[in-house]
């Protein structure tokens, strides 16, 4: 991938997930507007504390890409959050699902650019 490309993408992503991150801690962002189902689902995560744990996850994250440091690991460790954001919101609230979409998307092209980063665990 050209390098120009991945540092774009490498800001964009950092800053995304940085932003969401901090979100989280701080509720800058207005909340969505979620149904029943989705309410109680959030509400578990929020007071079992997961989401803090998203949050750090996150944050960490973007600020990897941001200093590209360990970002390869870190796009593993975050594919776990990506997926799950979109099975959320796929299942309880499709209409609000671009952004996860957009995580995950991008989780996955950092992937790919990061390829051969992961050369020596996918060998057999």
């Amino acid at each position: 991938m050209n390098s120009k490309v991945l540092l774009v993408l490498r800001i964009v992503f950092g800053l995304f997930l940085v932003t969401f991150g901090l979100n989280k801690f701080f509720d800058f962002m207005p909340p969505m507007e979620m149904g029943e189902a989705a309410g109680n689902y959030f509400g578990a995560l929020m007071n079992t504390k997961t989401m803090m744990l998203v949050a750090i996850v996150e944050l960490a994250a973007g600020l990897s890409l941001l200093l590209n440091k360990y970002a390869a690991l870190m796009m593993l460790i975050l594919m776990s959050v990506s997926v799950n954001a979109v099975l959320f919101h796929a299942t309880l609230e499709p209409g609000t699902i671009p952004p996860a979409l957009a995580l995950l998307v991008l989780n996955i092209v950092m992937l790919f650019a990061y390829k051969d980063k992961y050369k020596d665990l996918l060998k057999g």
